[in-house]
């Protein structure tokens, strides 16, 4: 039976021990919620990359691209806010983006190697699991939650449980201990409040970014599933 089991922040990820597992990566404020909410506006590409410097280097070779990010919560100078509403009003339909975060990115940067990774969110998550179940059925998950800096992140968490919700739905796979807690986690607390009172929805709001946190608590509203291939962001298409 496969297995499903998360990993409370990316620095605990093992990149030997990726082989045959589905990768799900979860950076609920903001990241992969930009990232989905941004492909469901029409983006072509997403180049997740670690640093800004990197950032350039990748848009001299891709050309025509809009970059954007952020570091500490902080816009990067010539880059792009990097919420998923504020992203939007750019206008994203053909558009190839250059993506840099301070926690999310550098996750997704660190599975580019694994053979099936995916961008999960509040807003995907049952379009993603069914996806996944369907094309992985007898392959373990990891979802791995960013966290911020080292540290442990409750949305990140929570998402993690929206997604395990919909697998025990679905699917049928043996949970580890932090799958389990995830769930319980999930099952036990309003959405919104989850976000909007964890430390880093504490920090969002005090920029005010309130409705950015509101919009990535919305549950299952995009059948966007994003997938990495050679290192690149891409919508599969359904």
């Amino acid at each position: 039976m496969p297995k499903l089991h998360v990993l409370l922040k990316r620095e605990e990820l093992d990149p030997a021990r990726l082989d045959g597992k589905v990768i799900i990566v979860l950076d609920i404020l903001f990241a992969t919620t930009t990232i989905v909410h941004a492909f469901a506006q029409g983006a072509c590409r997403i180049h997740p990359v670690r640093t800004p410097e990197e950032g350039l280097q990748v848009a001299e070779r891709v050309g025509p691209c809009l970059l954007a990010g952020e570091h500490l919560a902080q816009a990067i100078p010539g880059y792009a806010q990097a919420t998923p509403m504020a992203l939007a009003r750019f206008g994203l339909e053909g558009v190839e983006i250059i993506y840099c975060t301070t926690n999310g990115t550098q996750a997704l940067a660190s599975v580019a190697h694994a053979g099936h990774v995916y961008v999960g969110s509040m807003l995907n998550g049952k379009a993603l699991v069914a996806h996944v179940v369907a094309q992985h059925a007898d392959a373990s998950v990891l979802i791995i939650c960013s966290g911020s800096l080292d540290r442990f992140n409750l949305e990140d968490f929570h998402g993690a449980g929206h997604l395990i919700a919909h697998f025990t739905d679905t699917g049928n796979y043996a949970m580890t201990d932090t799958a389990f807690a995830a769930l319980h986690a999930y099952r036990g607390s309003d959405t919104r409040s989850a976000l909007l009172n964890s430390r880093v929805g504490q920090m969002m709001a005090e920029h005010d970014l309130v409705a950015e946190i509101d919009y990535a608590s919305q549950r299952d509203t995009l059948d966007t599933v994003p997938t990495m291939i050679d290192g690149t962001l891409v919508r599969i298409q359904s």
